[in-house]
Protein backbone atom coordinates (compact mmCIF):
# COMPACT_ATOMS: atom_id res chain seq x y z
CA UNK A 1 0.00 0.00 0.00
CA UNK A 2 2.58 2.08 1.06
CA UNK A 3 4.84 1.72 -2.02
CA UNK A 4 1.75 1.83 -4.25
CA UNK A 5 1.07 5.31 -3.02
CA UNK A 6 4.59 6.56 -3.56
CA UNK A 7 4.49 5.51 -7.18
CA UNK A 8 1.31 6.72 -7.98
CA UNK A 9 2.37 10.67 -5.89
CA UNK A 10 5.56 10.47 -8.04
CA UNK A 11 4.20 9.52 -11.34
CA UNK A 12 1.88 12.23 -11.35
CA UNK A 13 4.87 14.48 -10.11
CA UNK A 14 6.62 13.46 -13.15
CA UNK A 15 3.62 14.44 -15.43
CA UNK A 16 3.26 17.83 -13.13
CA UNK A 17 6.65 18.93 -14.21
CA UNK A 18 6.87 17.95 -17.97
CA UNK A 19 3.40 19.84 -18.31
CA UNK A 20 5.08 22.68 -16.52
CA UNK A 21 8.10 22.70 -18.86
CA UNK A 22 5.51 21.67 -21.83
CA UNK A 23 3.68 25.00 -20.87
CA UNK A 24 6.20 27.81 -20.53
CA UNK A 25 8.49 26.41 -23.74
CA UNK A 26 5.88 26.72 -25.93
CA UNK A 27 6.39 30.06 -28.02
CA UNK A 28 2.17 30.26 -28.37
CA UNK A 29 1.13 30.55 -24.96
CA UNK A 30 1.17 33.64 -23.45
CA UNK A 31 -0.43 32.64 -19.75
CA UNK A 32 3.58 30.50 -19.22
CA UNK A 33 4.84 32.34 -16.52
CA UNK A 34 1.83 31.16 -14.28
CA UNK A 35 0.84 27.83 -15.82
CA UNK A 36 4.63 26.97 -15.17
CA UNK A 37 4.73 28.24 -11.49
CA UNK A 38 1.12 26.14 -10.74
CA UNK A 39 2.63 22.75 -12.42
CA UNK A 40 6.66 23.07 -10.77
CA UNK A 41 5.23 23.48 -7.44
CA UNK A 42 2.65 20.73 -8.05
CA UNK A 43 5.04 18.61 -9.08
CA UNK A 44 7.49 19.11 -5.87
CA UNK A 45 4.62 19.05 -4.03
CA UNK A 46 3.79 15.72 -5.30
CA UNK A 47 7.37 14.62 -4.41
CA UNK A 48 7.97 15.75 -1.15
CA UNK A 49 4.85 14.33 0.02
CA UNK A 50 6.03 11.11 -1.28
CA UNK A 51 9.27 11.51 0.60
CA UNK A 52 7.78 11.99 3.67
CA UNK A 53 5.84 8.84 3.20
CA UNK A 54 9.18 6.82 2.85
CA UNK A 55 10.21 8.39 5.99
CA UNK A 56 6.76 7.28 7.35
CA UNK A 57 5.73 10.16 8.55
CA UNK A 58 1.91 11.22 7.59
CA UNK A 59 0.99 13.72 5.32
CA UNK A 60 -2.35 14.43 7.08
CA UNK A 61 -4.02 16.44 9.75
CA UNK A 62 -3.68 14.85 13.12
CA UNK A 63 -7.17 16.24 13.60
CA UNK A 64 -8.33 15.97 9.92
CA UNK A 65 -7.28 12.69 8.61
CA UNK A 66 -8.91 13.03 4.82
CA UNK A 67 -6.76 16.31 4.57
CA UNK A 68 -3.11 16.17 3.51
CA UNK A 69 -0.98 19.28 5.37
CA UNK A 70 -0.23 21.66 3.21
CA UNK A 71 2.89 22.30 0.82
CA UNK A 72 4.24 25.12 3.58
CA UNK A 73 4.25 22.33 6.06
CA UNK A 74 5.65 19.67 3.51
CA UNK A 75 8.81 22.01 2.66
CA UNK A 76 9.52 23.01 6.38
CA UNK A 77 9.27 18.88 7.09
CA UNK A 78 11.85 18.14 4.53
CA UNK A 79 13.97 20.98 4.19
CA UNK A 80 14.35 22.05 8.43
CA UNK A 81 16.83 24.92 8.09
CA UNK A 82 15.49 27.99 6.16
CA UNK A 83 18.46 28.88 4.86
CA UNK A 84 18.55 25.93 2.67
CA UNK A 85 18.25 27.71 -1.23
CA UNK A 86 16.45 24.72 -2.38
CA UNK A 87 13.78 25.72 0.07
CA UNK A 88 14.68 29.41 -0.26
CA UNK A 89 14.25 29.22 -4.25
CA UNK A 90 10.95 26.86 -4.10
CA UNK A 91 9.45 29.66 -1.33
CA UNK A 92 9.66 32.38 -3.86
CA UNK A 93 7.91 30.47 -6.63
CA UNK A 94 5.41 29.62 -4.07
CA UNK A 95 5.15 33.30 -3.47
CA UNK A 96 4.49 34.04 -7.15
CA UNK A 97 2.39 31.74 -8.07
CA UNK A 98 0.04 32.97 -5.17
CA UNK A 99 0.21 36.92 -6.13
CA UNK A 100 0.53 36.13 -9.84
CA UNK A 101 -1.16 38.86 -11.94
CA UNK A 102 -1.62 37.22 -15.65
CA UNK A 103 -1.50 40.84 -17.36
CA UNK A 104 2.22 42.27 -15.77
CA UNK A 105 4.03 38.59 -15.08
CA UNK A 106 4.50 37.92 -18.86
CA UNK A 107 6.58 41.49 -19.24
CA UNK A 108 8.27 40.34 -16.42
CA UNK A 109 9.35 37.39 -17.44
CA UNK A 110 13.27 37.57 -17.38
CA UNK A 111 12.84 38.67 -13.65
CA UNK A 112 11.97 34.82 -12.67
CA UNK A 113 13.49 32.85 -15.49
CA UNK A 114 16.61 32.67 -13.22
CA UNK A 115 14.43 31.43 -10.04
CA UNK A 116 12.77 28.87 -12.75
CA UNK A 117 15.65 27.49 -14.46
CA UNK A 118 17.29 26.16 -10.78
CA UNK A 119 14.16 25.23 -9.61
CA UNK A 120 13.46 22.74 -12.45
CA UNK A 121 17.40 21.66 -12.00
CA UNK A 122 16.84 21.27 -8.42
CA UNK A 123 13.61 19.20 -9.05
CA UNK A 124 15.51 16.42 -11.36
CA UNK A 125 18.48 16.62 -8.60
CA UNK A 126 16.08 16.21 -5.49
CA UNK A 127 13.69 13.40 -7.57
CA UNK A 128 17.00 11.70 -8.37
CA UNK A 129 18.20 11.55 -4.50
CA UNK A 130 15.02 11.25 -3.01
CA UNK A 131 13.32 8.65 -5.25
CA UNK A 132 16.11 7.35 -7.81
CA UNK A 133 14.01 8.89 -10.87
CA UNK A 134 15.94 10.06 -13.39
CA UNK A 135 14.26 12.54 -15.23
CA UNK A 136 15.90 11.89 -18.32
CA UNK A 137 14.19 8.80 -18.71
CA UNK A 138 10.86 10.97 -19.38
CA UNK A 139 12.27 13.67 -21.23
CA UNK A 140 15.30 15.01 -23.23
CA UNK A 141 18.27 16.38 -21.17
CA UNK A 142 17.84 19.47 -23.76
CA UNK A 143 14.63 20.46 -22.31
CA UNK A 144 15.27 20.98 -19.18
CA UNK A 145 16.67 24.52 -20.32
CA UNK A 146 14.02 26.97 -20.58
CA UNK A 147 13.10 29.56 -23.65
CA UNK A 148 13.60 33.22 -22.50
CA UNK A 149 12.37 36.37 -23.75
CA UNK A 150 15.03 38.50 -23.65
CA UNK A 151 12.91 41.81 -23.97
CA UNK A 152 11.37 42.63 -20.43
CA UNK A 153 10.02 46.42 -19.84
CA UNK A 154 12.10 48.42 -17.11
CA UNK A 155 10.67 49.88 -14.24
CA UNK A 156 10.18 53.21 -16.14
CA UNK A 157 7.81 51.58 -18.45
CA UNK A 158 6.30 49.24 -16.17
CA UNK A 159 5.24 52.52 -14.25
CA UNK A 160 3.78 54.08 -17.65
CA UNK A 161 1.70 50.71 -18.53
CA UNK A 162 0.36 50.17 -15.34
CA UNK A 163 -1.58 51.24 -12.33
CA UNK A 164 0.75 52.50 -9.78
CA UNK A 165 -0.39 50.28 -6.87
CA UNK A 166 0.23 46.96 -9.41
CA UNK A 167 3.67 48.21 -10.89
CA UNK A 168 4.78 49.24 -7.50
CA UNK A 169 4.19 45.67 -6.47
CA UNK A 170 5.70 43.69 -8.79
CA UNK A 171 8.62 46.24 -8.69
CA UNK A 172 9.56 45.57 -5.35
CA UNK A 173 9.25 42.06 -6.06
CA UNK A 174 11.62 41.83 -8.61
CA UNK A 175 13.90 44.36 -6.42
CA UNK A 176 13.88 41.61 -3.76
CA UNK A 177 14.90 38.87 -6.24
CA UNK A 178 17.55 40.70 -7.50
CA UNK A 179 18.92 41.55 -4.19
CA UNK A 180 18.56 37.84 -3.24
CA UNK A 181 20.24 36.46 -6.00
CA UNK A 182 23.05 38.97 -5.30
CA UNK A 183 23.29 37.99 -1.61
CA UNK A 184 23.15 34.64 -2.20
CA UNK A 185 25.05 33.74 -5.28
CA UNK A 186 24.08 30.15 -5.36
CA UNK A 187 22.76 28.01 -8.64
CA UNK A 188 20.34 26.69 -6.26
CA UNK A 189 18.74 29.38 -6.03
CA UNK A 190 19.00 31.06 -9.43
CA UNK A 191 20.46 30.73 -12.99
CA UNK A 192 21.04 33.87 -14.47
CA UNK A 193 20.90 34.60 -18.26
CA UNK A 194 23.52 36.98 -19.24
CA UNK A 195 24.46 38.96 -22.06
CA UNK A 196 27.58 41.27 -20.68
CA UNK A 197 28.20 44.15 -23.43
CA UNK A 198 32.27 45.57 -23.19
CA UNK A 199 33.15 48.07 -25.01
CA UNK A 200 36.44 47.64 -26.74
CA UNK A 201 38.61 49.89 -28.94
CA UNK A 202 39.32 46.86 -31.16
CA UNK A 203 37.40 46.75 -33.59
CA UNK A 204 38.18 42.98 -34.96
CA UNK A 205 36.96 41.81 -30.94
CA UNK A 206 33.63 42.91 -31.06
CA UNK A 207 30.45 41.28 -31.96
CA UNK A 208 28.60 44.86 -33.16
CA UNK A 209 29.88 48.58 -33.04
CA UNK A 210 28.34 51.18 -30.94
CA UNK A 211 29.22 54.96 -30.32
CA UNK A 212 28.10 57.83 -28.68
CA UNK A 213 28.97 60.16 -31.84
CA UNK A 214 26.24 60.85 -34.52
CA UNK A 215 27.41 58.19 -37.07
CA UNK A 216 26.37 55.11 -35.44
CA UNK A 217 22.93 53.62 -35.93
CA UNK A 218 23.46 52.17 -32.67
CA UNK A 219 23.46 54.60 -29.33
CA UNK A 220 24.93 54.00 -26.18
CA UNK A 221 23.64 56.65 -23.29
CA UNK A 222 26.00 56.48 -20.22
CA UNK A 223 23.78 56.95 -16.94
CA UNK A 224 25.79 59.03 -14.60
CA UNK A 225 23.09 59.05 -11.36
CA UNK A 226 19.98 57.27 -10.64
CA UNK A 227 17.43 58.80 -8.51
CA UNK A 228 14.42 56.52 -9.11
CA UNK A 229 14.33 54.92 -5.44
CA UNK A 230 13.06 51.79 -7.38
CA UNK A 231 17.12 51.47 -8.16
CA UNK A 232 18.36 52.60 -4.68
CA UNK A 233 16.06 51.75 -2.16
CA UNK A 234 15.04 48.37 -3.38
CA UNK A 235 14.90 46.26 -0.47
CA UNK A 236 11.60 45.04 1.34
CA UNK A 237 11.12 44.61 5.39
CA UNK A 238 11.68 41.07 4.89
CA UNK A 239 14.29 40.97 2.33
CA UNK A 240 16.75 43.26 4.62
CA UNK A 241 15.92 40.54 7.77
CA UNK A 242 17.06 37.24 4.96
CA UNK A 243 20.46 39.51 3.89
CA UNK A 244 21.45 40.54 7.18
CA UNK A 245 21.05 37.04 8.60
CA UNK A 246 22.84 35.48 5.97
CA UNK A 247 25.95 38.57 5.94
CA UNK A 248 25.88 37.50 10.03
CA UNK A 249 25.81 33.81 8.92
CA UNK A 250 28.33 33.56 6.43
CA UNK A 251 30.83 35.78 8.49
CA UNK A 252 29.95 33.50 11.24
CA UNK A 253 28.65 36.23 13.70
CA UNK A 254 26.45 35.40 16.51
CA UNK A 255 23.88 38.29 18.56
CA UNK A 256 23.02 38.37 22.08
CA UNK A 257 19.64 36.93 20.88
CA UNK A 258 18.84 33.15 20.63
CA UNK A 259 16.36 33.00 17.60
CA UNK A 260 18.93 35.17 15.87
CA UNK A 261 18.36 38.14 13.72
CA UNK A 262 14.76 38.81 13.04
CA UNK A 263 11.88 41.19 12.81
CA UNK A 264 11.72 41.80 16.69
CA UNK A 265 15.87 43.42 16.22
CA UNK A 266 14.90 44.78 13.07
CA UNK A 267 12.16 46.45 14.54
CA UNK A 268 14.53 47.74 17.65
CA UNK A 269 17.15 49.18 15.31
CA UNK A 270 14.39 51.07 13.11
CA UNK A 271 13.17 52.29 16.24
CA UNK A 272 16.66 53.13 18.03
CA UNK A 273 18.11 54.84 14.83
CA UNK A 274 14.84 56.80 13.30
CA UNK A 275 15.73 54.52 10.21
CA UNK A 276 12.33 55.71 8.46
CA UNK A 277 13.19 59.40 8.59
CA UNK A 278 16.54 58.95 6.73
CA UNK A 279 16.34 59.00 3.65
CA UNK A 280 19.56 57.13 3.57
CA UNK A 281 18.62 54.46 4.17
CA UNK A 282 14.69 54.37 3.92
CA UNK A 283 12.03 55.87 0.91
CA UNK A 284 8.66 56.53 1.67
CA UNK A 285 6.03 55.23 -0.98
CA UNK A 286 2.24 56.82 -1.37
CA UNK A 287 -0.29 55.70 -3.21
CA UNK A 288 -3.28 57.20 -2.77
CA UNK A 289 -3.98 56.37 0.59
CA UNK A 290 -1.69 53.47 1.38
CA UNK A 291 2.15 54.51 2.53
CA UNK A 292 4.98 51.83 2.53
CA UNK A 293 8.86 51.76 2.68
CA UNK A 294 11.54 50.02 0.73
CA UNK A 295 15.29 50.12 2.24
CA UNK A 296 18.90 50.92 0.29
CA UNK A 297 21.77 48.02 0.45
CA UNK A 298 23.42 50.95 2.52
CA UNK A 299 21.28 50.12 5.66
CA UNK A 300 22.11 46.56 5.48
CA UNK A 301 25.86 47.67 5.48
CA UNK A 302 25.13 49.60 8.07
CA UNK A 303 23.33 47.13 10.60
CA UNK A 304 25.93 44.65 9.57
CA UNK A 305 28.67 47.14 10.72
CA UNK A 306 27.07 48.31 13.85
CA UNK A 307 26.54 44.12 14.86
CA UNK A 308 29.82 43.87 14.06
CA UNK A 309 31.02 46.37 17.31
CA UNK A 310 29.92 43.99 20.05
CA UNK A 311 27.78 41.35 18.61
CA UNK A 312 27.68 40.16 22.30
CA UNK A 313 26.02 43.18 23.20
CA UNK A 314 24.13 44.45 20.36
CA UNK A 315 20.64 43.60 21.30
CA UNK A 316 20.88 43.93 25.41
CA UNK A 317 22.05 47.68 24.42
CA UNK A 318 18.91 48.42 21.86
CA UNK A 319 16.79 47.11 24.82
CA UNK A 320 18.23 49.35 27.30
CA UNK A 321 17.83 52.46 25.02
CA UNK A 322 14.74 51.39 24.67
CA UNK A 323 14.19 51.19 28.24
CA UNK A 324 15.08 54.87 29.10
CA UNK A 325 13.23 56.27 25.86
Amino acid sequence: MKTEEIKRLTEKSVEAFILGLEVYNKPTIKYRVEGFSFFIVNAWELMLKAELIKRDISIYYKDKPDRTISLEETIRRIYSDKATRVRQNLEKIIELRNISTHYITEDYELKYVPLFQACVLNYANEMLRFHHIDISDYIAPNFLTLSVNIDPLTNQEVKAKYPPEIAEKFIQQTNDLEALEKEYHSDKFSINFKQNLYITKKRKDADFTVSIANQSDNKVTIVKDLKDPSNTHKLSYNTVISIVSNRLKRENIRIDYEKGFNSYILNLIMDFYDVKSNKKFAYKHVIGKLKSYTYSQQFVDFIVEEIKKNPDKFVASLKKSKKKS
